[in-house]
C-alpha cells in the first residue's frame, strides 16, 4: 500500500465504526450480499475465510457469525487494536494485502471490502495474493470504488459553481479523472480519504481473470442514491426531507443493485468471483514478510512467531 496508508487509517481508528447514512446503506447492502453468496454449507466443518483489509472487522465478524474460522489482515495497527474487543476468537495480523502471510490454498472464501483495493499501490498484485491463498473453487467477494457514477457529475458541477455541496474538488480534477484513457489507472483525490483508484466494471473483471478469478455475479451500490449529492449523506443526521427522500432511494438502490446500469454506474462496485486454478499463480508471492509487533488481544504476530500465519492452523 502507499506509505501514508497505515498512518492515515491509524488516525481514523477512533471513529471508524461510526457510520454516516452513506456508509450505513453501503454496509447493509454489502452484508446482505455477503450472507447470500458466501454462506457455507449447513452441517459442514468450519471452513476458513480471510478478511483482507479487515479494518476493525466488519466483514470478519459477519463471516465468523456465518460459521467460518476467520482470519483478518490489515495494515493499520490501531484499527486491529480497536477490532480485538469484538473479535475475541479471530486471529488478526498486521500486514499488506499485497504480501499475504498465508500458505497457498488456505481459505475457502475471502472478502476484500471497504475499498481496500482502491487504496493499494498494485491492485493486480493484491488480487494475485488473494487468489493464491484461496483453494480451487474458493470464492472472493470484492468491493471497490467505481469509476463511473452520477456522483462524479455532482462533484464536477459543484467545482464549477464554487463548491456549494462541499466536495472540495476542482472541476479540473474531476474532469482529468473522467478523461483518463481506459487502459490507464484512474485515480482521484478524495478529501479526507486520500487518493483512491477508481475501477470500471470491465477493468475489474479483467484484473480478476488475469489471476484466474472468474467473475460470477456483480452488484452496484450507491447508484440510484446518487440522485442526491453524496456530501449531503456524509453527515451524522439528515434533515427530515432529505431522510425521507433517501429512504426511497435506498430501497430502489437495493432492489436494482444486481441490474444494469447499477452494476456499471455506481460509487461501489461489488463482484463475486470464483478461483478456477489449482496451481500457484504467476506473479504471486509464495511467502510474504509482514511487520511483526504485538496488537493486544488474540492478534497473531507474524514474522518469526511460533504462531506464524504461514500456517493458518491457529484457530
Amino acid at each position: 500500500m502507499p506509505p501514508h496508508a497505515e498512518t492515515f487509517f491509524d488516525a481514523m481508528a477512533a471513529g471508524y465504526e461510526v457510520l454516516e447514512p452513506w456508509y450505513a446503506h453501503l454496509y447493509a447492502t454489502l452484508h446482505a450480499v455477503l450472507r447470500a453468496e458466501l454462506m457455507p454449507p449447513a452441517g459442514a466443518p468450519r471452513p476458513r475465510a480471510l478478511d483482507a483489509g479487515c479494518g476493525t472487522g466488519f466483514q470478519a465478524a459477519l463471516l465468523d457469525e456465518m460459521g467460518y474460522a476467520v482470519h483478518g489482515v490489515d495494515l493499520s495497527r490501531q484499527l486491529l487494536r480497536a477490532g480485538k474487543a469484538t473479535l475475541a476468537r479471530v486471529p488478526l495480523a498486521q500486514g499488506d494485502v499485497q504480501e499475504l502471510p498465508y500458505r497457498d490454498g488456505s481459505f475457502a472464501a475471502a472478502t476484500c471490502c471497504g475499498s481496500t483495493l482502491s487504496y493499494v499501490g498494485d491492485a493486480g498484485q493484491a488480487l494475485a495474493e488473494i487468489a493464491r491463498v484461496l483453494e480451487p473453487g474458493g470464492r472472493l467477494l470484492v468491493e471497490c470504488e467505481g469509476r463511473w457514477s452520477l456522483d462524479l457529475g455532482w462533484a464536477w458541477l459543484s467545482g464549477l459553481c464554487g463548491d456549494p455541496w462541499g466536495y472540495e474538488l476542482g472541476a479540473d480534477e474531476v474532469w482529468r479523472a473522467v478523461a483518463t484513457p481506459g487502459d490507464r489507472e484512474c485515480r482521484l483525490r478524495y478529501p479526507g480519504y486520500g487518493e483512491l483508484r477508481l475501477f470500471s466494471a470491465t477493468e475489474l473483471a479483467r484484473l480478476l481473470r488475469a489471476v484466474e478469478l472468474e467473475p460470477v455475479r456483480a452488484w452496484g451500490i450507491h447508484s440510484i442514491t446518487n440522485v442526491l449529492p453524496s456530501t449531503l449523506l456524509h453527515r451524522t443526521r439528515l434533515s427530515r426531507p432529505v431522510a425521507a427522500i433517501y429512504r426511497l432511494l435506498r430501497a430502489a438502490d437495493r432492489a436494482l443493485a444486481a441490474r444494469w446500469p447499477a452494476t456499471r454506474l455506481a460509487n461501489s462496485l461489488v463482484v463475486l468471483a470464483r478461483k478456477t486454478a489449482a496451481s500457484p499463480l504467476p506473479g504471486a508471492r509464495r511467502r510474504a514478510t509482514v511487520r511483526s509487533g504485538p496488537v493486544e488481544g488474540p492478534t497473531v504476530r507474524v514474522k518469526g512467531s511460533a504462531h506464524s500465519l504461514d500456517s493458518p492452523d491457529t484457530t
